[in-house]
């Protein structure tokens, strides 16, 4: 029962986090931009706490610790926007209750651009997040480096096949830079079945290795059942750590980053395109059980309670910052009731000269509403086959 309580606190932790500094990068832009806000919400459903700052705006925690969101004044309408005879009345509104002075305070009548930078300070925030967090341990801890050395070749696999011998010293993928074994079995991972151009130094000579890494299923006590790509190839672990200096954490954050921005920006259009299958998809209960897992795993055998406390608090924040950035990345795909479907809706309006009309931004809305409560639907049935819930509940009748 503890493990469990530990295993579900971690999770409200980290997703608590996330989505809190996502919604406070809104709060905060809306604010700069004199925005008038009614409403900032840590959680769902009903109100437990609340209280209201000294501008009026109500700060509340909610009784569903799974979310939160910013709500503007006069931030009523299902599409969010208004076409512009909705803006009419709404003006007319605002300026009978309030003044014509007040008008300009509300978020539907500041210019498109600034409405656009509100829109995008939440994944913004997300990003800060990540860079933050990573960049404090980068300089404190530091990370494990192995060498991206050859120290063995499994017989019969792509790694044999495409010549690799031991001793090589993986320079490049596809041109990419290779610094670390990890960095090599990250890239390799995600691209089962794809020819792999790797620049190999043997000796004094360099040179060009061809692999497709074939595709295994994998049991991972953290991740569930997941296929991945597997070259064939083993390294030798070092006690080599290296840490970055004041000066290049922040830098060396940022580059880490974008390699998981650009990573599943790679993993989402080999899924779109159909060559990954759809079934590796997970969703919520894919992050619940990750942050468990880890949970669990990082507080395991420690001597002592402050040991288990500073292993659950790195353990934590380390996926507070890769959450953060896989929430960042997929708010911005332009797709309704996501940041990314708000900036394609202002990029219409800064093109047309004029918002989308209010039928055609709710049709927008429920469609991207349906999409992503769809998803999120099949995620849940994918991470439920993933962590064999169907197969154990089959076994309690069998």
């Amino acid at each position: 029962m503890i493990v469990f309580l530990t295993q579900a606190f971690a999770f409200v932790l980290v997703l608590s986090i996330v989505v809190t500094v996502h919604e406070l990068g809104h709060f905060w832009a809306a604010r700069a931009c004199g925005v008038a806000i009614d409403c900032f919400s840590i959680g769902f459903g009903p109100k437990i706490v609340a209280w209201r700052d000294k501008t009026g705006v109500e700060w509340r925690i909610a009784a569903i610790p799974l979310g939160g969101y910013v709500r503007f004044s006069g931030d009523d309408n299902a599409a969010s926007v208004p076409d512009g005879g909705d803006l009419a009345i709404l003006k007319q509104e605002i300026a009978a209750r309030e003044g014509e002075a007040a008008v300009s305070r509300y978020y539907h009548f500041k210019p498109v651009w600034q409405r656009a930078i509100i829109a995008a300070a939440g994944p913004v925030a997300n990003f800060l997040l990540a860079i933050a967090v990573l960049a404090v341990f980068m300089a404190t801890i530091g990370e494990t480096r192995n060498p991206a050395r050859v120290y063995a070749v499994s017989p019969a696999s792509a790694a044999e096949a495409a010549g690799f011998k031991a001793g090589d010293v993986i320079l490049k993928a596809d041109g990419r830079k290779i610094e670390t074994f990890q960095d090599l079995n990250g890239y390799i991972a995600l691209r089962a079945k794809l020819p792999i151009d790797f620049t190999v130094q043997r000796g004094a000579a360099t040179l060009h290795l061809t692999g497709a890494p074939r595709e295994v299923e994998i049991q991972d006590a953290i991740n569930g059942r997941m296929k991945i790509g597997r070259l064939g190839i083993e390294g030798r672990s070092t006690p080599t750590r290296y840490r970055s200096t004041v000066w290049r954490a922040i830098p060396d954050a940022t580059v880490e980053v974008w390699d998981q921005i650009s990573t599943i920006g790679f993993y989402l259009g080999r899924l779109v395109t159909g060559q990954i299958s759809p079934d590796q998809i997970s969703g919520v209960i894919g992050i619940g059980h990750t942050v468990g897992a880890v949970a669990k795993a990082s507080t395991a055998d420690a001597p002592n309670i402050p040991t288990m406390a500073l292993r659950f608090f790195v353990s934590m924040m380390l996926l507070v910052a890769t959450l953060s950035v896989s929430i960042g990345f997929m708010n911005l795909l332009p797709i309704p009731v996501l940041d990314g479907g708000h900036l394609l809706m202002y990029a219409y309006e800064a093109i047309a000269k004029r918002p989308l009309k209010a039928e055609f931004q709710a049709a927008g809305f429920r469609a991207g509403l349906a999409l992503i409560l769809g998803f999120m639907l099949f995620a849940a049935w994918n991470d439920l086959h993933r962590y064999d819930v169907f197969k154990f509940i089959g076994g309690l009748f069998s």
